[in-house]
């Protein structure tokens, strides 16, 4: 599952480095920055020469008032000291971004895939920082869908989560250690030439390569 994400791009190439990658999947639920994340992912697979599909889920975005989606709700601009908080402001700000369901659909429709292709390992960018937000980021429910899976396909697919335990500084060190394509990563909640900066998402990142330590390569960083 490559949305070309910071966490998705460093979860896709460890997983190609030590197991190898048959498909990526990148899916268009009418999120802003659909254009920029199949872009990016295209480009992520086509240097990795790894096969690669988009899905179309016209359904999510009719169901969903997220600011993710919808271009009439407003996107959350959080402070960084904000970030790290679990209640108040960053509850309201989860709200705002959360899609029904959203993991729970994407995983199982790379199971069907999994399970016709007898492929065994559904790759997710799940990580700690997030998973302190969003339930559906942690191993608990990691644990829980591959019970579900377990039940539910013909041939054994499980998810696996290969950042699930680090932030995404941790992630930056990993993907500089592994070499990960992350100057074809796409963070922002837009699909502007440039990230704006100012949505959760590119708040984190650019906080997780300042503590890092390093320039982001996306920006023309080396």
């Amino acid at each position: 599952m490559l949305s070309s994400g910071l966490d998705s791009v460093v979860a896709f190439k460890k997983e190609h480095d030590e197991h190898g990658v048959a498909l990526a999947i990148t899916f268009d639920y009418g999120q802003r920055a659909a254009s920029k994340e199949i872009e990016m992912a295209r480009k992520i697979c086509a240097r990795y020469h790894i096969r690669h599909e988009v899905i179309e889920l016209p359904w999510l975005k009719q169901i969903t008032g997220t600011a993710l989606v919808s271009r009439q709700a407003e996107v959350p601009e959080p402070t960084e000291a904000e970030l790290d908080e679990i209640k108040g402001r960053a509850l309201e700000t989860a709200h705002l971004v959360w899609v029904p369901n959203r993991n729970g659909a994407f995983i199982n429709i790379a199971a069907a895939y999994g399970d016709a292709m007898g492929l065994s390992r559904i790759v997710c960018g799940f990580n700690a920082e997030e998973g302190a937000t969003f339930p559906d980021n942690t191993p608990a429910y990691v644990d829980a869908v591959n019970k579900s899976l377990a039940l539910s396909c013909e041939k054994k697919v499980q998810v696996v989560a290969p950042v699930i335990d680090l932030n995404k500084e941790e992630i930056i060190r990993e993907g500089i250690r592994i070499e990960a394509p992350l100057d074809l990563s796409w963070s922002c909640y837009f699909a502007g030439q440039q990230p704006c900066g100012k949505c959760e998402s590119c708040m984190r990142r650019a906080r997780a390569f300042k503590r890092a330590g390093v320039p982001d390569p996306s920006l023309g960083g080396v």
